[in-house]
């Protein structure tokens, strides 16, 4: 497992983060305190406070650098 943070501050991010990620045969999870939802539904990420960053955890046997090279403008600083 990979684990990193995103920003996902707007629709626009929201929608393109999911459209990006759901090409991989990869599971990801978004954890917001005890909240823990899959990060290619649009609707559960809703259900979370887009206005930090949330951890963003990777399960992939391979690919992982591509991964994160697609998500690299989602990254939080």
């Amino acid at each position: 497992m990979t684990s990193v943070k995103v920003s996902l501050n707007s629709i626009d991010k929201v929608k393109e983060f999911v459209n990006d990620i759901s090409g991989f045969n990869a599971e990801f999870d978004l954890v917001a305190g005890r909240y823990v939802i899959d990060a290619k539904s649009i609707m559960g990420i809703f259900s979370l406070d887009i206005n930090k960053p949330i951890d963003l955890n990777i399960y992939a046997e391979e690919g992982i650098d591509e991964i994160l090279e697609t998500i690299k403008p989602y990254l939080a600083e």
